[in-house]
C-alpha cells in the first residue's frame, strides 16, 4: 500500500459528524457547570439540587462526547438540550443559551451526516478510480 493509500484509509474511518457534535457538547458541559452556582446564589436553588442538576448535566455532556461512536449517544444528545432549554425555568437565561447550544447540536448533527454522506461518495468515486498507483 502506498503512502498516499495509507492516509486515505486513516480519513476514511474519521467522523466529522462525532467531532463536531463532541465538540458542541464539550463547550455545552462547560457552560452548565457554570450554571450550578448561578442556580445557588441568584435562582436560591437548594445547593444540592444545584450540584446535581448543574454538574450531573455536566458530566452528561462529557460522557455522552465520549460515547458518540454508538447511534443512541446522538439521541442522549438530543435529551440534553432538552434539558439545557428547560433549565431556563430555573435560570432564565438558558432559555437562549440553551436555544443556542441545541441550535449547534442541531447544525453539526445535520452538517455532520452531510460531510459523511459527501465523503461517502467520494470515497467510492475513489475506490472506483483507484488510488492512481
Amino acid at each position: 500500500m502506498s503512502t498516499g493509500s495509507a492516509g486515505v484509509a486513516g480519513e476514511r474511518h474519521k467522523s466529522p459528524r462525532r467531532g463536531m457534535c463532541a465538540a458542541v457538547l464539550t463547550l455545552e458541559a462547560i457552560t452548565l457547570g457554570l450554571t450550578t452556582p448561578v442556580m445557588i446564589s441568584v435562582a436560591d436553588v437548594a445547593t444540592g439540587t444545584a450540584l446535581w442538576v448543574g454538574l450531573g448535566l455536566t458530566v452528561l455532556c462529557l460522557l455522552t462526547a465520549g460515547l458518540l461512536r454508538r447511534p443512541w449517544a446522538y439521541l442522549l444528545g438530543w435529551a440534553i438540550q432538552v434539558a439545557a432549554v428547560g433549565l431556563g425555568f430555573v435560570v432564565g437565561i438558558m432559555f437562549v443559551l440553551g436555544g443556542i447550544f441545541a441550535l449547534l447540536w442541531g447544525m453539526a448533527d445535520y452538517l455532520g451526516r452531510r460531510i459523511e454522506r459527501e465523503r461517502a461518495a467520494a470515497f467510492a468515486a475513489y475506490d472506483r478510480l483507484g488510488d492512481g498507483a
